[in-house]
């Protein structure tokens, strides 16, 4: 048995994720630690871990992205290294820093150089290109004038994207269609960097009117070792969030994918990057183009940006490679060496994943404000995988994210891929809480993805809303009432473990609370209440028992 690479990892995150590295962390026999807001006290990832430490209120700024409260969590566990998981802090390379400054604590990712140096885009867009990485047409430095855009403009021509230096998902992300927007988009991309982002630095990039967003995922270890697992394309996107992922990309010729494998490797090589990373390029989708002729080597693309962690999307590659990527992760961070090369990584068959959210997609996937799961019963079979942290009758957490679980469905090649999926959507019964499920099912008959020729901007500006809405209608379920605002009890407790006192809390819901005024009797008959009774003492009557 290989030797496990730590004793106990803290996970700094919550839902899917969390549990997601709490099962690569138990397969490998390492101990687990949650950390949990107020509002997530019964989360799935806290019954999930081994144990939990509470670090904040519900807010994020003062629980999940307290540095301080989730090393001191991490230090009173005993834990030996801590994984971000994915957003929260999992790219702040200040957190970074502070953990690899913690004696005793191992951070697990890229370290903070590396993760400083690529997490920046205006950054790694210079590391790129002088590793003869293609770019598309920008800036390698921050922007500031109106008079930038404008020149910019008219050399490479309009649109020009002006972008957030710590932006993504579309936040920060401002497009000029003419001369005469560049001032007030120029001022509202940093207005908006500086909110989302603390960051008000902008840069321009030509702004391609057919792409697809393709991206390769990178593991490189300390030793000077550089791997690609080929690519996924995220090309379906609302509003750049992405919604289905799939692998490998249904537009890549083999040579077109093999060279834009290439060129991340090359380019995370070059940057002295380590542990896993995704690159994403853009790649000019010829709109003309037959569905069953793939775009070949001559294909423009271009590099878009690095993201320095673990991806929600991870699994496809997964599901494809059969390579545990969080596993790597964790070995790379305690200084193991890769052992598979580059031409031992194969992509088998085809795989996709569907996020699960609690958005209705028939009301622009606006999320929901809260409910029950009523009922939950996820879909199984061969080639089916359920990544999910809630389980039926938990209440939902709106304060975070919309995402109620992923789906991953492999098959032999795409068509499979498709045909499994639909009946895994067709399975999956989710009651009391809207999900785009229905939204999912849409698209797997719908024309353009069946073909492989959708961009970015497909859903945007060409899947018409009724479609959309009949989908709701057809296969959607409804919103429960929100939960029962039922009494609920705290008890304080004194307990002792192994010589050591602790002061207790049990939070008893739906129970009446004790009458303080009614004196404990100390009954002298020793018969309990009842055969259930699994909690009581010989010194106590039935009627105290109950109370």
């Amino acid at each position: 048995m290989t030797a496990k690479p730590f004793e106990k990892v803290l996970v700094a995150n919550r839902g899917e994720i969390a549990v997601r590295v709490m099962r690569a962390c138990h397969d490998m026999g390492i101990e687990t630690v949650a950390v949990y807001s107020d509002t997530d006290s019964d989360g799935g990832h806290v019954r999930y871990a081994d144990e939990a430490y509470n670090v904040g209120p519900a807010r994020a700024a003062d629980s999940y992205l307290d540095h301080d409260a989730i090393i001191d969590a991490a230090q009173r566990a005993d834990a030996d290294a801590i994984h971000p998981g994915y957003g929260f802090l999992a790219e702040n390379a200040d957190f970074a820093a502070e953990v690899e400054a913690t004696e005793g604590v191992t951070w697990v990712g890229p370290d903070s150089d590396g993760m400083e140096q690529l997490g920046e885009k205006t950054k790694a867009r210079k590391i790129m290109q002088e590793a003869d990485v293609p770019i598309v047409p920008g800036t390698t430095d921050p922007v500031t004038d109106p008079e930038e855009v404008t020149a910019f403009g008219d050399e490479h021509g309009y649109p020009v994207a002006i972008k957030a230096e710590g932006g993504g998902g579309g936040r920060g992300m401002k497009v000029v269609r003419d001369a005469g927007q560049a001032a007030d988009e120029l001022e509202s991309a940093k207005r908006e960097g500086e909110a989302y982002f603390d960051n008000d630095s902008v840069y321009l990039e030509r702004y391609l009117e057919h792409p697809r967003h393709v991206e390769i995922q990178i593991l490189a270890d300390h030793h000077g070792n550089v791997r690609h697992l080929g690519e996924r394309d995220c090309s379906l996107q609302r509003r750049h969030q992405k919604v289905i992922e799939e692998g490998p990309s249904p537009a890549l010729s083999d040579d077109l994918r093999e060279e834009i494998g290439e060129a991340a490797r090359r380019g995370v090589d070059a940057a002295g990057y380590t542990n896993a990373g995704t690159v994403e390029f853009l790649v000019e989708e010829d709109p003309d183009r037959d569905p069953d002729e793939p775009l070949g080597p001559d294909t423009n693309f271009y590099f878009l940006e690095v993201n320095t962690r673990i991806q929600v999307e991870h699994t496809v590659t997964e599901e494809l490679t059969d390579i545990d990527i969080v596993n790597w992760q964790l070995r790379v961070a305690a200084g193991e060496e890769i052992t598979f090369s580059q031409e031992s990584v194969e992509l088998e068959g085809h795989a996709m994943e569907f996020r699960i959210n609690a958005e209705n997609a028939a009301q622009e996937f606006a999320p929901a404000t809260g409910g029950v799961l009523d009922t939950y019963d996820p879909p199984g079979g061969i080639g089916v995988r359920i990544d999910d942290a809630l389980r039926q009758g938990d209440e939902l957490v709106t304060d975070y994210d919309s995402m109620i679980a992923k789906l991953i469905v492999h098959g032999s090649d795409r068509a499979e891929c498709i045909d499994r999926s639909l009946r895994a959507l067709s399975e999956y019964d989710i009651e009391g809480v809207v999900t785009i499920i229905p939204f999912h099912r849409l698209m797997l008959t719908d024309g353009t993805f069946l073909d492989g020729k959708h961009t970015t901007k497909y859903l945007d500006e060409q899947l018409a809303d009724s479609r959309i809405e009949e989908a709701q209608q057809r296969w959607g379920t409804e919103t429960s009432a929100e939960a029962d605002d039922e009494e609920s009890t705290t008890r304080e407790f004194t307990v002792e473990v192994d010589g050591k006192r602790f002061e207790v809390e049990l939070e008893e819901h739906g129970a009446p609370a004790l009458d303080a005024s009614q004196p404990r009797c100390r009954a002298r008959s020793s018969k309990p209440p009842s055969r259930r009774a699994t909690r009581w003492r010989p010194a106590t009557c039935s009627a105290c028992w109950r109370r």
